[in-house]
């Protein structure tokens, strides 16, 4: 028995699997698939391969990092079909330009389980690399630079994420294009430690339950993080850098998770809650945003603990008859423009901070009352009810705010200004 077993570990063993060294020539690579077996690898050449390929089997595609592989503008470049394949140090160009068909630099088809695709660089394809179905897929430190030649609506995405449970996105860079990460009905996913830029969204969720956003940079997007349709998601350490409308969006988005976060210098808001429930915001820091954070449409069952408020024009915008208490055990958040007092020392502020009063509520609904904001009428509307909280017409209130901010380890992240 023990040689029948040594024999089966050695027909199992990759000491069986070839090396091909593919020629630099049109064809090449599919006329070398045809003869290769599972768990070869194939190395090209340096130089520009003309064709489209498909991966139908477990083989390892190996650019070396000075391979390049032109779709010549016809559908996806790479499509890989089958289990436990692995693309890695390519230079991807060439793919078509339809939506319909979601022309990609490298596609991950529903027949694929487990593709790593790593080290690539995907430049000018209509979809980076399109995980369509595929279970368990790894995407990891590939450099993906998408289309600048139409409106940004109009490209397509850095990675787009449809039904495929168990997909992880690391540490890759995606620039220009559309969104960095597109995700539509898919759940369990992992997007960490990857920088977008220049994008109209950094990562963008449709539908997409029990998932992690985690570590990742968002810089000069038009929005960095929005999580629309789902639930159970976890936001955690996350920075967002002068994007243009909001770091961070929910919408319809509930018993979640927003933590660690850094948000600073979005010429819009910070963090913009629509019609989303039951969600923690906490450890976030907040910081030089024309709002700070902005509830609307009955987003209700929100802790809001921990959080630094740091120089935003407008530190909350929410409005409603009756008031919200944004603290919890006897913790709140810092206010910077709160002139608060501390006598016992304990690190929280005697007095309860309320952001806004009645004249907040006029300016919001008549944006023309701006001009009256140095009339002595307001003054003294604003003075009496600083003096008689009674007259403040409700909205939000944090009994218990902190003394000083506590920045986020995510801060580490941010070594310059803006």
């Amino acid at each position: 028995m023990r040689w029948l077993l040594s024999l089966l570990i050695v027909f199992a063993s990759p000491v069986w699997a070839t090396e091909w060294d593919v020629p630099l020539r049109a064809g090449a690579i599919a006329d070398i698939l045809d003869r290769a077996a599972a768990g070869d690898t194939l190395l090209l050449r340096p130089g520009t391969y003309k064709e489209t390929v498909v991966l139908d089997q477990p083989v390892i595609l190996d650019g070396r990092g000075h391979a390049t592989i032109d779709g010549q503008g016809s559908g996806s470049v790479i499509t890989v079909t089958g289990d436990d394949v692995v693309v890695t140090g390519i230079t991807v160009i060439g793919s078509g330009s339809s939506h319909e068909t979601i022309d990609a630099g490298i596609k991950l088809t529903k027949t694929a389980k487990s593709p790593k695709i790593q080290g690539n660089t995907l430049k000018g394809n209509l979809v980076g690399i399109d995980i369509h179905g595929a279970k368990e897929a790894l995407v990891a430190g590939n450099t993906i630079e998408g289309r600048q030649d139409r409106h940004m609506n109009a490209r397509g995405n850095g990675v787009y994420v449809w039904n495929a449970p168990g997909a992880i996105v690391e540490r890759n860079s995606v620039r220009w294009g559309r969104d960095g990460i597109f995700v539509n009905s898919s759940k369990k996913n992992i997007f960490r430690d990857n920088l977008f830029r220049d994008l109209r969204f950094a990562v963008h969720y449709m539908y997409a339950d029990k998932s992690e956003v985690t570590g990742n940079v968002s810089i000069g997007n038009h929005l960095g993080y929005a999580v629309m349709f789902s639930t159970r998601v976890k936001v955690l350490d996350n920075v967002s850098i002068s994007d243009r409308d909001h770091g961070v969006m929910m919408n319809y988005t509930n018993k979640s998770i927003i933590s660690g976060n850094v948000v600073k210098n979005a010429k819009g808001k910070c963090t913009f809650l629509y019609n989303s429930n039951k969600n923690e915001f906490s450890g976030n820091w907040f910081e030089g945003c024309g709002i700070g954070i902005h509830f609307t449409a009955g987003s209700d069952g929100n802790n809001i603990v921990g959080n630094s408020f740091v120089g935003n024009r407008t530190q909350v915008k929410y409005v409603s008859t009756k008031w919200v208490e944004w603290s919890v055990a006897g913790k709140g958040n810092y206010w910077s423009d709160f002139a608060a007092y501390d006598v016992d020392g304990d690190g929280i502020a005697d007095t309860t901070y309320r952001p806004n009063d009645s004249m907040d509520h006029v300016l919001w609904t008549q944006p023309a009352a701006k001009l009256l904001l140095g009339s002595p009428a307001v003054q003294l509307v604003r003075w009496s009810q600083s003096t008689f909280p009674a007259l403040l017409p409700g909205g939000v209130m944090d009994s218990h705010p902190l003394m000083q901010p506590v920045r986020p380890a995510a801060s580490e992240k941010v070594p310059y200004d803006g």
